[in-house]
Formats: structure tokens, C-alpha cells, sequence
């Protein structure tokens, strides 16, 4: 890259990391994004969101004494949301970010056990907030972000709705040290983040400024960023993974974030951001590149790729830039200047990061929970292993706990990015924080390099009726190689001759796009399509140990249910197949 990496410095707090990044390069675009109704993206400086954070922080503190209080966020991912957040964690009180798909009644749970005074929400979300307001909370103030000119004036006839543009405004007069000399204790509650679930079993994480910004420290020493990066904003931001590595990072180095529209407008958004990070998880990931190698091959330039790949594999960095150069066509379809991808919140098959990294794109795996603030492993950039999830973080640790013979068992995560624990839940907090140490429910190895790989999550784990122990993700890897499948779940279901055994049952979703694209009009019937999968399936079970193999498949019409880090929701699944 044409820019150096920028020192690094070891901030105690968000304010402080926010204070110092912004006052360096206030003239720099720290932020892209697209207007409703707009075409163009609109730049913002690092100053301009400087002025905004501290302004509304003011108001927040001086016009609705929210000092001290809970401050709920709910939104798409945008500028205001990065606004709103750290307007919060700067001295106002304690975030809460609450997932944008949830249905009134989750919000009006989470709002009930969190004890949010105010909700910051964006203007798509107007409709289901007005049914908020009709239940009993502890709620006193609705902020909307964006509004169009003929809210404004609605906004003021009511005293507990405001503006974030309104409370901008207020904050500009102002002194600013009405948020800015706020104390702040470092490793005080300051971030509650409730886990995927419904609102009876999602566990309210509580998170410090120290946890964050062991995980910043951390991860900017092993990922290599530059001043010119520019990530790509696409999971929810009320998501650690993204609010951390996605929104915080960036800031961190005063890198610009240009905020995708969703997931429909991916392919439209890269080439106008141009990014040269993205964060992932593995299902947006796959989807992308599956429709990458799709073009390839209608192209005919799978042999291209493979020559290019040949004759660039010990060339070092010059090859890398050589491949690029090669496959300049391939990788305008993401934008054109992507260096970088990093994948998380569940492993990823490694033939993916391989056909990644034959682009001329570095590729990297990170593992973590929420309650880990989220990171707990990163793959080094210089040392990858497309297979694993790497190395504990820096000051972190990370052991195996009840191995069994393949010395697989429960990973325990313990360190500075840790988390407090659970929001008035101290009978869950007992069970899954333990002397320091954090039980991670997922399943895994280390191999003698320090190097993390997950086999699966304890809750998945199948045990068959002879004992032996059977992990659908490694199953699921193989299915979803499979040309016509888009998604799989294995999951165990009852054999109807002896209740005491199990079997193996896959269910899967079609990709369409492929069908469409081999067959136009002449689709296969119903029991064609299970056919086809099932010969493959029957293929695949050759390759494992008998107690492995799919003995039952279902062909699903529509896709999985999941959370909005696209991870399928399994017992809610199962329980629909099961019916």
C-alpha cells in the first residue's frame, strides 16, 4: 500500500481512542454512505463526526439529563448509528444496541430488562417504535436519526420525541466538556449486548471499556491496516463483530467505512465503496464467492485463474500483485481494490480462504463471542492456516477442557477481553464464567503450534446410540460443496426401528440461481432434485467412518430461519422438521 501504517497507541477507553484518532486527521472522509433516495454516496470527515458525537453527547446530558442512564440504539448500519454510539460511550452512560429485526414485543422485552431511558432508532423503524410507545417501559425519550423535513416539526409538537439532527443542534452551543469530562472507569459496565435468541433465553452481556480495547490493541497488531483502507459495513452493527472490528477498528486507525445499503445491494455498493476490507461471516462469504466462480466458469476462465495461480506460487508479495494485475477482471465483480477478507463468528471451509487467496486477496479467520468482546483468536496475516481459527489475542488465553480420545473438547477462553458477565443473571453468570476463565460452549482442538480449530458447539454435538460422537458443521462442510445446495443442517432424528439409535439427517435449501442457469425452463420435478442430492450425499458418505453417514434427507422450499449474522437458527429449525 502507498500509505504507512499508522502508531500504535494504547488508549484506556473509547473517548480516549475517539479524542485522539479524530484530532489527527480531521479533514480525512471517515465515512461513506448513501441517503435514502440518493444515488451517490455522501463523504463525512473525521472532524464533521467529531463535532456530531460531542454535540449530541452535550444535549444527551444537558437537554434530557440522560447521564448515567441506558441508551438504546436500533437502526440499519449508517453514519448516525456510529454517531449515536459513540456519543454514549463518550460519557453519556451505557449503550445498548438492539438488533433491527426483532419484532416490537422483543424490543419492548429488551427496553423492559435493560432499563433504557432513551431509543436512538432510524426512520424505517418509526412504524414499529409507535407501537413501543404504547407499552409500559422505562422509556422517556424516542430519538429519530434521519428525518425527512415534515417529522421535524412533529418531532417538536411532542416533548418526548426529539431528533438527533434537533439534538445536534442543542449541543452545538454547547461546551463540549459537558461530555468530555465525564469520568470514565475503564472497566465499569459501559456496553450491554444481548446474545441472538428470543428475549426469554438471550443473555444480556455486559462489556467494559477495557474488554474493547483489549481487543483493538490486539487485533490491530495482527491485522495489517492502512491509512488508505477502506472497510465495507454490512453485518448488523449491533453485533459485536461488527461493532468492534467493523466500526471501532476502523475509527482506531481513521480509516474510512462505507456503509453497504443490505445484503440485496452487495454487488451494486462494492463497486461504488470500492473497499479494500471486508468483514464476513462464512454464509456471506460462500454466497459471494459462489457467485464469483459461477461467472468464472460461464466466462470459461477457470483455466485462466488456474495458470495464473501456477505461475504466480512462489513469486512472494510480486505475485500476489502479478495475480491481481492477471485477474483484474475478476475482481472489479467486488469493487476492485479488496486486499483483505476476514471471516468470523463460525468456521469457514478452508477450500473458500484457498479460492480467496487465488484472487490475490489475503484471507484470515478470527474466532470469538460477544461475551469475549468478540475476539478471542485471529490468524496472524504472515502465518495463515485457512483451517483454523488462530491464536489466542494478545494477553488472552485459550485451553481445551473434558478432551476426549481426539483431544476435542469445550473451549475456554480467559483474559482482558473477557467479559463482566451477565446483566442481572448471576445464577448464568456462575455457570459460564469460572475463576477468570469463560466457557465458550464450542468444541475444538489446539494443535502444538498454539493454533485454535472448531469442530462444532456442544448444543450441536450428536451422540449416536453406540457413544460415538458425531459433529454436524464437518458433515455440513461437505454438503455445501455441493453444486445444487445453497445451505445444509445435520442434525439427529430418532430411528423409527429402535428408538435407543439415531440417525443422520441432513435438510437442505436449493440454490436457485444455479438451477435457473443449468436448467432455464426445463426445471427438474421435486423428486428429481432429492435425487440428485441424495446420489451426491451418498458419495460424500463414502469418505467417513459408517456412524457419519446421512441416512435421511430433506429438500427444504424455503431458506433456514436465522439470526442476522446469517447463522441458521437449529432448534427452531429442527423443531419445524420435526413436526
Amino acid at each position: 500500500m502507498k500509505d504507512k501504517r499508522y502508531p500504535i497507541y494504547e488508549y484506556k477507553t473509547i473517548r480516549d481512542m475517539f479524542l485522539g484518532t479524530t484530532s489527527k486527521v480531521p479533514n480525512k472522509v471517515g465515512f461513506m454512505e448513501k441517503r435514502p433516495g440518493r444515488k451517490d454516496f455522501q463523504n463525512i470527515t473525521y472532524g464533521k463526526f467529531r463535532k456530531d458525537v460531542v454535540s449530541l453527547g452535550a444535549a444527551l446530558i444537558d437537554k434530557l439529563s440522560l447521564k448515567g442512564e441506558k441508551i438504546a440504539i436500533i437502526g440499519e448500519n449508517s453514519y448516525m448509528w456510529a454517531v449515536s454510539y459513540f456519543s454514549v460511550v463518550c460519557g453519556v452512560g451505557t449503550v445498548v444496541p438492539i438488533d433491527k429485526e426483532l419484532p416490537a414485543n422483543e424490543i419492548v422485552n429488551l427496553a423492559k430488562r435493560s432499563g433504557a431511558k432513551a431509543i436512538i432508532y432510524s426512520p424505517r423503524k418509526r412504524e414499529i417504535i409507535e407501537e413501543v410507545k404504547k407499552e409500559e417501559t422505562a422509556l422517556k425519550y424516542y430519538i429519530e436519526m434521519y428525518p425527512e423535513e415534515d417529522h421535524l416539526d412533529l418531532c417538536a409538537e411532542k416533548n418526548k420525541d426529539y431528533t438527533v439532527n434537533e439534538l445536534m443542534q442543542i449541543g452545538w452551543n454547547l461546551d463540549e466538556k459537558i461530555l468530555l469530562d465525564v469520568p470514565i472507569d475503564p472497566n465499569e459496565f459501559k456496553i450491554l449486548l444481548f446474545t441472538s435468541g428470543t428475549t426469554a433465553n438471550s443473555k444480556g452481556v455486559m462489556l467494559s471499556n477495557s474488554n474493547i480495547m483489549a481487543n483493538l490493541h490486539a487485533a490491530i497488531k495482527i491485522v495489517y491496516l492502512y491509512s488508505d483502507d477502506v472497510f465495507f459495513s454490512v453485518l448488523p452493527l449491533h453485533h459485536s463483530y461488527e461493532a468492534t472490528v467493523g466500526m471501532l477498528l476502523p475509527v482506531y486507525n481513521t480509516i474510512k467505512i462505507g456503509y453497504a445499503g443490505g445484503l440485496k445491494t452487495i454487488a451494486s455498493d462494492l463497486k461504488l465503496i470500492k473497499p479494500t476490507v471486508i468483514l464476513g461471516v462464512p454464509a456471506l462469504i460462500e454466497n459471494l464467492f459462489k457467485k464469483v466462480s459461477r461467472e468464472i466458469k460461464k466466462q470459461g476462465k477457470e483455466k485462466l485463474v488456474r495458470n495464473v495461480v501456477n505461475i504466480t506460487e512462489k513469486l512472494g508479495r510480486f505475485g500476489w500483485s502479478l495475480r491481481r494485475k492477471l485477474l483484474k477482471k475478476i475482481l472489479d465483480n467486488l469493487g476492485g481494490d479488496i486486499r483483505l477478507i476476514v471471516s468470523a463468528a463460525a468456521p469457514i471451509d478452508p477450500e473458500i480462504g484457498r479460492q480467496i487467496e487465488n484472487y490475490g486477496i489475503y484471507f484470515v479467520q478470527g474466532y470469538g463471542l460477544t461475551e469475549t468482546s468478540p475476539l478471542a483468536t485471529l490468524v496472524p496475516i504472515n502465518k495463515r492456516d485457512m483451517a483454523s481459527v488462530g491464536i489466542a489475542a494478545e494477553k488472552s488465553e485459550v485451553k481445551i477442557v473434558d478432551k476426549n480420545e481426539e483431544g476435542i473438547g469445550e473451549v475456554w477462553i480467559k483474559g482482558p477481553n473477557v467479559a463482566l458477565g451477565y446483566f442481572e443473571d448471576e445464577e448464568e453468570t456462575k455457570k459460564s464464567f469460572i475463576d477468570g476463565w469463560f466457557k465458550s460452549g464450542d468444541l475444538g482442538y489446539i494443535d502444538k503450534k498454539g493454533y485454535l480449530f472448531l469442530t462444532g458447539r456442544c448444543k450441536n454435538l450428536i451422540i449416536t446410540g453406540n457413544g460415538k460422537n458425531v459433529y454436524p458443521e464437518e458433515i455440513e462442510n461437505f454438503i455445501n460443496k455441493i453444486e445444487y445446495v445453497k445451505e445444509s443442517m445435520v442434525y439427529a432424528v430418532d430411528d423409527p426401528k429402535d428408538k435407543n439409535e439415531t440417525i443422520i439427517s441432513a435438510a437442505v435449501t436449493l440454490d436457485e440461481a444455479y438451477f435457473k442457469e443449468k436448467y432455464d425452463s426445463n426445471m427438474p420435478s421435486d423428486e428429481e432434485i432429492h435425487e440428485l442430492i441424495w446420489k451426491e450425499i451418498k458419495e460424500i458418505n463414502k469418505t467417513m467412518v459408517p456412524y457419519k453417514w446421512v441416512k435421511n434427507l430433506v429438500v427444504k422450499k424455503e431458506d433456514f430461519v436465522k439470526t442476522t449474522t446469517q447463522k441458521i437458527k437449529r432448534f427452531e429449525e429442527i423443531k419445524k422438521l420435526n413436526q
